[in-house]
């Protein structure tokens, strides 16, 4: 692995105008890029821009506070956030374990548990609009989920589905929390990436990833507890990760300032999704956490991912074809992506210092 950044930055310029594969170290997989085909012309579908209803109560809403769910139970006036069983769960605490094993034929019971997450009793808040110490509530109520349902299940995932075309069912600001007890393909592949880097190298991956990108062309937010960047090997056209700069395999092992600090990053990425194409910015993001059940958790950096599909305003990315055939495809560079984000300007917002990085990180310092 090159240990020169000047180096290495110029052997990806000379990739970057030429289709060329990038490695995903987190998954052990290659994503083609093809850069300079989003000016091909575009007569398919394109996504509707949806107006925000601008009611903060919406009596037909199954989320508000004092409402009637679809199940008949009424959720209380809460004022903060409101956690509870989803009506529809796709996990059970009471399914069966049966198994059966026919050689290709292959199944087993999976039970689990699904919960629903009111970041906020207002009905048009986002994520991203909440005032921050709500969103560091948000994130405390996360991390107590996890420890809650990590007690019994090896896997829980926090996720949250923003927009319709990410198919939330409720623009309701909410997002989610599966557990289950079998470890689920992408987290076996990260629990596998992480542990084996850990051992051929004695360092966590995502820590010395940080190494690599700290103040460099594709980091959109940087404070002195987080980095959030777009990946070098994103998948998606605008997808980010937002990682610790401490060690800290879940989110129960974030302290008060990581908690802080990450309440002021996602309001910073967030926003810039918002501005990017003046629109809210629909997206499927989660935590990747150890793990439970395991002794030792040294290899795992808990980190979130952002999945948003847009590649235009009105135009998302499709993952078909050549990506459902034969391997995940881009149409433009994680360092174009990055400098469009970094550019957004965030209206009526005070932008802390360290919050920020340039618009181009200067060539001298700049990192692959």
């Amino acid at each position: 692995m090159s240990t020169d950044p000047a180096s290495t930055r110029s052997a990806i310029a000379r990739l970057a105008g030429e289709p060329h594969r990038r490695y995903d170290p987190l998954t052990d997989e290659w994503v083609l890029v093809s850069a300079g085909r989003t000016r091909r012309p575009w007569l398919g579908a394109e996504e509707r821009l949806l107006e925000p209803p601008g009611l903060t109560y919406d009596p037909d809403c199954y989320l508000c506070p004092g409402n009637t769910r679809a199940n008949g139970n009424v959720n209380p006036a809460y004022a903060e956030t409101f956690v509870f069983t989803n009506d529809f769960s796709a996990l059970r605490p009471d399914t069966s374990t049966a198994a059966f094993d026919d050689g290709l034929l292959r199944a087993e019971g999976e039970r689990g548990s699904c919960r629903v997450v009111c970041f906020a009793p207002q009905h048009d808040l986002t994520l991203g609009r909440m005032e921050r110490a709500a969103v560091r509530r948000v994130i405390d109520v996360w991390a107590e989920q996890t420890a809650e349902l990590g007690a019994e299940y090896r896997w829980v995932q926090v996720f949250e589905n923003r927009g319709e075309a990410m198919g939330a069912s409720n623009p309701h600001p909410h997002g989610q929390v599966w557990a289950g007890t079998a470890l689920p393909g992408a987290g076996e592949r990260e629990d596998a990436s992480q542990r084996a880097y850990l051992a051929a190298n004695g360092h966590r991956l995502l820590l010395d990833y940080i190494d690599h990108e700290t103040a460099g062309p594709r980091t959109i937010v940087e404070t002195d507890e987080w980095l959030t960047v777009v990946p070098f090997w994103a998948s998606w056209p605008f997808e980010t990760l937002v990682i610790p700069k401490r060690p800290a395999a879940r989110l129960t092992d974030l302290d008060d300032a990581a908690r802080d600090d990450l309440a002021v990053v996602l309001h910073q990425l967030i926003g810039r999704y918002d501005g990017l194409f003046k629109r809210p910015f629909p997206y499927s993001m989660g935590w990747h956490q150890a793990p439970f059940g395991d002794e030792s958790t040294d290899h795992w950096q808990v980190h979130a991912h952002f999945y948003p599909p847009l590649l235009r305003a009105n135009v998302r990315k499709f993952m078909v074809g050549y990506e459902l055939l034969a391997e995940t495809q881009r149409d433009l560079t994680a360092e174009d992506a990055a400098g469009r984000l970094r550019t957004v300007v965030l209206p009526g917002a005070v932008v802390p210092a360290e919050a920020m990085v340039p618009t181009e990180a200067p060539a001298a310092e700049s990192r692959s």
